[in-house]
């Protein structure tokens, strides 16, 4: 057993593609292992993947996003399906689960992607609160997917703009999930002083 098993607590994480040709088979799907990815690099918890491939289909993405709470998963994020064509659904499909709506990592996602592209204006990423799990939308590319979550640097790694994963363990303390520790080279976990654990040596 290595020692950041021993040492931090498990973390169930949803993980959704939704892409109709992906989903189809018609080519391979990049969003999962994107993710999977990420966080396992990201994290230092040992985390159980509860993963879903599913076509552009809105009541479909809403099923998926309540069996994922309901089996437990802490953290859902989707990847794909948030633009403004006529099969991105993915937005409405999340809005339909909400308990409460969670705006901010929204608006900073836009705030990311505008660094790199003017039409990130168009995207619709948002994120809710069902039960006691956190639902993130994300972007569909591999590369948009980290910038999101782990936000911009310079060539020296300065933090240049925060990316939303800073605020998600956090997020996740005050709904009763479990404490997230992230590694600081890739993300800093932010957290008030009176929130922070000290772990075992």
């Amino acid at each position: 057993m290595s020692q950041d098993t021993v040492r931090y607590e498990a973390v169930r994480i949803g993980i959704v593609s939704v892409s109709d040709r992906a989903s189809a088979g018609v080519y391979v799907d990049q969003g999962l292992p994107a993710l999977k990815d990420w966080l396992t690099r990201a994290l230092l918890n040992p985390i159980s993947f509860d993963e879903r491939l599913i076509p552009d289909e809105q009541d479909g993405i809403s099923a998926a996003l309540i069996a994922l709470v309901d089996a437990g998963c802490s953290l859902v994020l989707t990847t794909g399906g948030t633009g403004p064509s006529l099969r991105d659904v993915t937005p409405e499909a999340t809005q339909a689960v909400a308990h409460r709506d969670m705006p901010g990592f929204g608006e900073q996602m836009r705030q990311i992607s505008l660094q790199f592209v003017p039409t990130a204006i168009l995207s619709r990423q948002c994120a809710v609160l069902r039960d006691k799990s956190l639902i993130i939308n994300l972007p569909g590319q591999p590369k948009a997917i980290a910038e999101t979550l782990e936000g911009l640097k310079d060539a020296q790694g300065t933090q240049l703009v925060n990316g939303i994963f800073a605020a998600v363990p956090y997020c996740i303390d005050l709904i009763g999930g479990p404490y997230l520790e992230t590694r600081d080279e890739v993300c800093t976990a932010f957290r008030p002083k009176s929130a922070r654990r000290v772990q075992p040596a």
